[in-house]
């Protein structure tokens, strides 16, 4: 009882002491003579914490002197044990037995007043409004307590996690859903500039991971003789379990490379003295630190990288200031993972949710007005198709002319789909169609995946093993394929690059069925190699301006060839007659683009070259060969097909053996249409 005693009043005292500096009405009369759990009602956001932490510090006393207790009782056993006469002394080993009895009884009683008097205080105020260091400190300082609990009684104070669950879940839906508006606002202002962040910039180097790598500079052995140990023993002679610091002092160093003596600085996207600190705080900060605590492990992965990702990442991280807010918010989302493991699943959701929307304002910004059909260049694979109609489903609130949602409802999280910016001009020849800002968003976009990808060990430990299947597959379905956004983003560029319309009507003047060896080249294909030193001009100046990847230029330059060279095999199929050395010059010309345009670029070998030597052979052939060469060449249109019956074996064979072909290539048609 004198313990019980003491917990109540201890409590109720450092309740008090802090309750009367929130006390704002002097008129509502004295706070002691309020019930404990009304009084734990009247305390504010700003006193929380410190008054928890000194509740638990006064209550781990309490614990820690009746732990000194047991362990006093305990040596005086061993004590008795050595002395035979004590030993055979049957009432002192009755009272002995009766003695122990009580005290291993009283560890789960005045564990238990103490849970009396925490779960009301946590329950008395909304935790709702808490800035999110101040919800985690909370979360922190109770998951010691619980631990206390376990070591003294083995209680794992379910009771205590339940209620503390709940409002966890409640605060991180609120904040999650705040955290969303600010994404999409941030997402219809973004620029899309490229952020010179430092060569060896990880997602490990901001300074809301610096719990991975304080756990990862822990050796083994200290971290499993910390755990053996436990606080009592820890705690022993001094200190307590709740005098630890809770706030990561880690510094962060500018993010920009040009000028690293540059003060800190927060880019703000509302007003100066606008007070919501959650918003500059988590997604405005634009400073890293550069120190080298990546975990060995995470090293590791990184080498085992898929390299579709490191296509870019060689040549250092494209960032933009959304891309480092969305990267903060990940290392929020995982300690929040980390403190409170009940919620790690739900929390794993959210997160998955922030990465889904940021592909999804790529895709709908810069690929979505090029991504066409079911087939061909600029067609997406089935798994981003997948994906996109799942965010599109799942996340995206779509709402009719008067504002009503058509989609969603109650505690469902859904967010409008965001606008691009009208400032960036992404029809515009000056500015080759906005590839700059395309190559932004878009290596942004993978290298964010590659630091997701990165992650994924950290994400396994901290959501339960039956949920795991979810994080699976959302790697496998979402992360691992967004470089797949890279053809329809850069290629719709290069469509636009070129005048294909024009090719074709140059290549339609040219006479086919010549009866001379021509050594001179047509001119179509002087105009053809003029346009392509005039887009090579044009990619070698905003190159100059910023510096591009490989892989971007490399995919640009890739469907400008494929435009061209499909186009070669459509002017020549448009020929009406064809002599053999109507061919010979069809393969002078494209012999000739060939060695001009390997004098262009770099890229080696040419691609799809074979397409249209392939097609071009193809006129020379018999017709016992043709029929099986059709067969296997489903790549070329029916028209192209066509032509190459009705100009090349055709002109050689009787009408009904022609007849015979065309009707293959029909059949060949419908066989597609129905696939």
């Amino acid at each position: 009882m004198h313990f019980t005693q003491i917990i109540h009043n201890r409590s109720f005292a450092t309740v008090l002491q802090f309750a009367e500096r929130c006390r704002h009405d002097a008129k509502s009369g004295p706070l002691n003579r309020l019930p404990y759990k009304e009084l734990c009602s009247k305390m504010d956001s700003k006193y929380f914490v410190p008054c928890f932490v000194e509740l638990c510090k006064s209550l781990w006393e309490v614990l820690h002197c009746y732990h000194r207790t047991v362990l006093w009782h305990e040596r005086q056993d061993k004590a008795m044990d050595e002395d035979e006469a004590m030993r055979n002394d049957a009432e002192l080993q009755y009272n002995r037995s009766y003695v122990n009895k009580k005290l291993e009884h009283g560890k789960a009683k005045i564990w238990q007043d103490v849970k009396q008097r925490v779960k009301p205080y946590l329950l008395g105020t909304d935790l709702s409004s808490f800035q999110f260091d101040n919800f985690i400190a909370v979360l922190n300082v109770t998951n010691r307590l619980i631990t206390v609990g376990e070591e003294i009684c083995a209680d794992k104070s379910t009771d205590l996690q339940d209620s503390l669950r709940i409002q966890s879940l409640n605060y991180f839906k609120s904040f999650h859903r705040m955290r969303m508006e600010e994404l999409r606002m941030f997402l219809e202002n973004e620029m899309w500039d490229v952020w010179p962040v430092r060569a060896s910039f990880t997602i490990y180097s901001l300074k809301e991971f610096s719990f991975l790598r304080a756990s990862a500079a822990l050796s083994p052995t200290s971290r499993m003789r910390a755990l053996a140990d436990g606080y009592f023993t820890r705690f022993s002679q001094q200190g307590n379990p709740f005098d630890e610091a809770e706030e990561d002092d880690t510094a962060e160093e500018p993010i920009t490379v040009a000028d690293e003596n540059s003060p800190k600085t927060t880019r703000r996207l509302r007003s100066e003295d606008d007070e919501d600190d959650d918003v500059s705080e988590e997604l405005k900060r634009d400073f890293v630190d550069e120190g080298d605590h990546v975990p060995v492990s995470s090293k590791r992965q990184q080498r085992r990288r898929s390299t579709s990702f490191s296509d870019s990442a060689a040549e250092g991280p494209i960032c933009t200031n959304t891309t480092l807010g969305v990267m903060r918010l990940f290392g929020k989302y995982m300690r929040m993972m980390d403190v409170l493991k009940p919620i790690a699943y739900d929390v794993m959701v959210y997160l998955s949710q922030l990465f889904d929307y940021y592909l999804f304002a790529v895709y709908s910004f810069f690929a979505s007005d090029v991504a066409s059909g079911d087939s061909g260049p600029l067609s997406l694979g089935s798994k981003m198709k997948a994906t996109l109609k799942r965010i599109e489903n799942n996340l995206i609130l779509h709402v009719d002319s008067s504002g009503v949602a058509l989609s969603g409802g109650g505690d469902e999280i859904r967010v409008l789909p965001p606008t691009l910016s009208t400032m960036i001009p992404l029809g515009d020849l000056a500015s080759v169609y906005g590839l700059t800002r395309r190559m932004t968003a878009v290596e942004s976009l993978v290298f964010l995946a590659l630091q997701f990808e990165n992650l994924q060990q950290h994400l396994e430990v901290f959501i339960p093993q039956t949920k795991r299947a979810f994080l699976s597959q959302f790697y496998s379905q979402t992360v691992s394929i967004v470089p797949e956004l890279r053809q329809p983003a850069y290629c719709g560029v290069a469509d636009k690059l070129l005048d294909m319309g024009r090719l074709l009507q140059q290549m339609s003047s040219v006479k086919w069925d010549i009866r001379d060896i021509m050594s001179q080249h047509s001119p179509y294909i002087d105009y053809i190699l003029n346009e392509c030193q005039v887009c090579k001009r044009r990619l070698d100046e905003w190159n100059s301006i910023t510096p591009m990847p490989k892989v971007v230029l490399d995919h640009v330059w890739r469907h400008i060839l494929h435009t061209i060279n499909h186009t070669f095999v459509e002017g020549f199929a448009s020929a009406k007659k064809c002599s053999n050395e109507g061919r010979a010059l069809m393969q002078l010309d494209f012999q000739q683009f060939i060695i001009q345009t390997e004098k262009l670029i770099s890229m080696r070998p040419i691609p799809e070259r074979d397409f249209v030597d392939t097609y071009i052979k193809a006129f020379y052939m018999s017709e016992a060969d043709i029929e099986p060469w059709l067969r296997d060449h489903r790549m070329y249109s029916t028209k192209q097909l066509t032509s190459l019956v009705q100009c090349g074996v055709g002109a050689h064979i009787t009408k009904k053996a022609r007849n015979r072909l065309i009707s293959i290539v029909d059949d060949m048609e419908k066989t597609r249409r129905a696939m």
